[in-house]
């Protein structure tokens, strides 16, 4: 984690949080807010567990914990795609996940993509089939100022069935390249579960995971990067069910 990172996890986790707007194209309530610490500000999204709409499929007030666990997957894999992104016990709406703001042209999206971002997709099709990502829609991928790709939105990850609904599988059937898979082999020793006891031996990955999501989840987890590794491609859609999310924007 680089030290600027590390200045954002700590304004997001102590400063104070000032509601600026609100976000009407969800399905849940989701704010702008300016997060304050120390003399420092910073623009950040805020999603309240009281604002999350009941789903049939993932237990309830779960969604913002989701959030944070996306995070910490993606910084596990160091690949850098999940804006930093922190749980808040208390905060002008009650509980809920705190991640920064990324600024971006909302006009351009995964569908009208140029070719040099669609081509630097992989690991976000990767991530997405890793953490069983119900709804990764075109608006979810962000490109900032600095070229730098972002995912937000996973509050419907990590089911422990195969919920995976993506825009995303321009890379179906198409082999991992030796570093994509040495991050997901690299995400399995941090996990270090024990498949023979269904255990993990200590890891501090599954420590701060379990904060967020279920121990079930933590297994399913390694499980879908186990069977990424052995099968060395990226997967096909599932042609048992839909693939893809609605809206797909």
């Amino acid at each position: 984690m680089s030290a600027s990172d590390e200045d954002t996890l700590t304004i997001l986790k102590r400063g104070k949080i000032e509601v600026e707007g609100e976000f009407l194209w969800g399905s849940n309530y989701t704010f702008l807010a300016n997060v304050e610490h120390e003399g420092q500000t910073l623009a950040a999204v805020y999603k309240p567990t009281r604002g999350e709409r009941p789903l049939w499929d993932f237990p309830a007030s779960t969604l913002a914990l989701r959030e944070v666990a996306a995070y910490l997957v993606s910084q596990a894999l160091g690949w850098r795609l999940v804006p930093p992104t922190v749980y808040r016990k208390k905060g002008p709406a009650g509980p809920g996940s705190l991640q920064l703001f990324v600024e971006h042209d909302p006009e351009y999206h995964y569908f009208n993509f140029r070719t040099e971002h669609q081509q630097r997709l992989r690991p976000t099709a990767l991530f997405d089939v890793l953490i069983n990502n119900a709804d990764r829609k075109g608006s979810h991928i962000l490109i900032d100022p600095d070229d730098h790709i972002w995912l937000i939105d996973h509050g419907v990850s990590f089911h422990v069935e195969d919920k995976l609904r993506t825009v995303v599988w321009d890379f179906a059937g198409e082999p991992l390249s030796e570093e994509l898979c040495s991050d997901l082999i690299h995400l399995r020793e941090k996990l270090s579960i024990n498949d023979s006891r269904l255990e993990s031996s200590g890891s501090q990955l599954v420590s701060d995971l379990s904060g967020y999501i279920s121990w079930d989840e933590i297994q399913a987890l390694d499980k879908r990067a186990q069977r990424i590794i052995l099968a060395n491609e990226f997967p096909p859609p599932n042609p048992y069910r839909r693939p893809y999310p609605w809206p797909q924007i």
